[in-house]
């Protein structure tokens, strides 16, 4: 458990202070169209992939970059990526919204909600067709639950047995719009309608979360099929940044507040010797302030490639944009 405990640690820690000097680079201008951060959600990604493997696969959403660093990308790459730098992990083409890595078993994130988890589907049946062994997961958010792409995977998800654990972090919110107010029915009653198994678990606790997952992903690996989490969780900044500068109000004080007295990098911290935290703080410090200076530091990506790597061929760029 130890080794566990400083593990989920060393993560959570590290995607908090990734996207707190991801923030500052979008106010600096490096980063330019902002993040959507995902600070007070860090345990779900560190709780759900320190149970998985190399090989296995995750597909993720806007809110990817807690996701892609507990997966194992490098964070010197992904800091790269957001500040659109050829040494980013899809060569500054990608930014903060799409970041994947399939070296690491990153097979992308779409901004079209719900829709990580068709691909993920997929990708779970090549996998048992091939009998790897594989396991995938997709992480969505709770306003995915109502979106058809995502109705649709569980049904084929369920009918084919594959090896697909699906993770709604249920934050409590769709953008601004409060769960209540849109959604009829539960996370998990979505999941009981097609015969899956689904639990919901406090999304603020790396250590629930990955017991949990170490559930669902033994299940998949043994061929016992998908399983739905509904990690219950609360994201402490904006949706996207942009909401620092028009200032929206849609949440109280006193409701993040509240939340903020569950901080998962906190609780995780205080599972630890106090001297291996203030080691492993030191560390991540160290790791970022190497990222922040390669991503700074690597060149921009060519205007005269912006058409290569399509699926399209024969495009011409317009007249006068590129010479």
């Amino acid at each position: 458990m130890g080794v566990l405990r400083e593990r989920l640690y060393r993560t959570v820690r590290l995607i908090r202070r990734f996207e707190e000097q991801a923030i500052e680079l979008v106010r600096a201008g490096v980063v330019v169209g902002g993040i959507h951060p995902c600070i007070g959600q860090e345990a779900v990604a560190a709780g759900v992939c320190a149970t998985l493997s190399e090989d296995d696969v995750v597909l993720s959403n806007h809110r990817n970059h807690g996701h892609a660093l507990a997966k194992g990308c490098r964070p010197d790459r992904v800091m790269a990526e957001l500040a659109g730098r050829v040494t980013g992990t899809a060569g500054g083409r990608a930014g903060s919204l799409h970041v994947s890595d399939y070296a690491a078993g990153l097979y992308g994130a779409t901004i079209t909600v719900g829709h990580g988890a068709a691909i993920a589907t997929g990708v779970a049946w090549a996998a048992a067709r091939e009998g790897s062994g594989r396991v995938v997961v997709s992480f969505v958010g709770d306003g995915a639950m109502n979106q058809g792409a995502l109705l649709e995977s569980l049904n084929l998800a369920a009918l084919w047995q594959v090896p697909h654990v699906f993770v709604c972090e249920n934050n409590g919110y769709a953008t601004t719009q409060a769960v209540g107010t849109f959604m009829a029915g539960s996370v998990t009653g979505r999941a009981a309608a097609f015969g899956i198994p689904a639990e919901t678990v406090d999304g603020m606790d790396p250590e629930a979360v990955h017991e949990a997952a170490a559930r669902a992903v033994d299940r998949a690996r043994s061929g016992g099929g998908p399983t739905l989490l509904e990690l219950v969780t609360y994201r402490f900044d904006a949706h996207h940044t942009f909401e620092h500068r028009v200032r929206l109000r849609y949440r109280a004080e006193e409701e993040v507040a509240r939340w903020r007295e569950r901080d998962p990098v906190a609780l995780q911290g205080s599972r630890i010797p106090p001297d291996v935290r203030d080691r492993i703080d030191r560390e991540v410090e160290d790791v970022l302030a190497e990222a922040v200076r390669f991503a700074q530091d690597s060149p921009r990506p060519d205007p005269a490639d912006a058409l290569d790597h399509l699926y399209a061929t024969g495009m011409r760029p317009r007249a006068g944009v590129v010479g």
